[in-house]
């Protein structure tokens, strides 16, 4: 072979790694996510919700309630806002775990206040429960004009899929959007599907509803689903361009290589 060959052999074997290269970029590259922007259809306007948000979620059995009682009898107040240490664990922003202190709704629906007793809380608002314990504590004569403040200590929500930080949120003044949500966990990734986020939501009655929602359309502010409930769980889908990506092509990446790279060399060896 003469140096001119040699010159134009050493030029092929080079574009045979180029073109093995390309294709294996083209692989990799082909999760272009469809539908990679937030409400596309949205021009400057003023929204104005038409469904009525019920943020007042029902207490459930496993809740853990913050009660606070004060009075004008500050020292006769205080014997029922003693601590109550609760072993059940409560999630936090970084999906850690820390000891709880509240008062622990178990399995029959009932919690134990000091003096009183149990009392049924599971089915009840927190200011339909705020109401019973403040007539109890009257009727009783216990204390006079009791004011009865509840707080729900486990109201987290739980975000998973193409986020860059699937994590459990949190929410301590319990009202969050989806949107929230997802900001909160980093923001979707580019390979997620907006226009196919999914909802997972336990009813007080046990039922559990799914339902996948369109971040694509304004209609999402209008949605009953836009605001969460306590241990909502969001799911941002991949799309299929993604999952393709990370299964069918990345096994194959191999084969296709060692296929360009025979052929590099047949051709190389034929007609050089």
């Amino acid at each position: 072979m003469n140096l001119s060959n040699r010159v134009f052999s050493g030029r092929m074997s080079s574009l045979s790694l180029i073109v093995m290269a390309f294709a294996a970029l083209v692989l990799a590259s082909c999760g272009t996510p469809r539908n990679a922007i937030y409400f596309d259809n949205i021009s400057d306007t003023a929204i104005k919700r038409t469904v009525p948000v019920d943020l007042e979620p029902k207490i459930q059995p496993n809740d853990i309630l913050s009660i606070t009682v004060s009075s004008l009898n500050e020292a006769a107040s205080q014997m029922f806002n003693a601590p109550n240490i609760s072993a059940v664990p409560g999630g936090n922003t970084t999906g850690g775990v820390s000891p709880t202190t509240g008062y622990l709704v178990d399995s029959e629906g009932y919690i134990k206040f000091p003096i009183l007793g149990q009392i049924k809380a599971a089915g009840l608002t927190k200011k339909q429960l705020s109401e019973k314990i403040s007539n109890e504590l009257v009727e009783r004569k216990l204390l006079i004009e009791p004011i009865v403040n509840i707080r729900f200590l486990n109201f987290r929500v739980t975000v998973l899929g193409e986020v860059q930080r699937p994590t459990v949120v949190t929410v301590a003044n319990e009202k969050i959007s989806i949107l929230e949500a997802l900001g909160l966990a980093g923001d979707m990734t580019i390979y997620a599907q907006k226009d196919k986020v999914l909802l997972i939501r336990e009813n007080e009655d046990g039922t559990i509803i799914t339902k996948r929602l369109n971040l694509n359309s304004n209609e999402i502010f209008n949605s009953e689903y836009y605001y969460l409930k306590s241990n909502d769980i969001v799911y941002a889908e991949p799309s299929k361009a993604k999952l393709y990506a990370t299964s069918t092509a990345r096994q194959n990446l191999p084969l296709v290589l060692s296929a360009l790279s025979i052929v590099a060399v047949i051709v190389t060896r034929v007609f050089f």
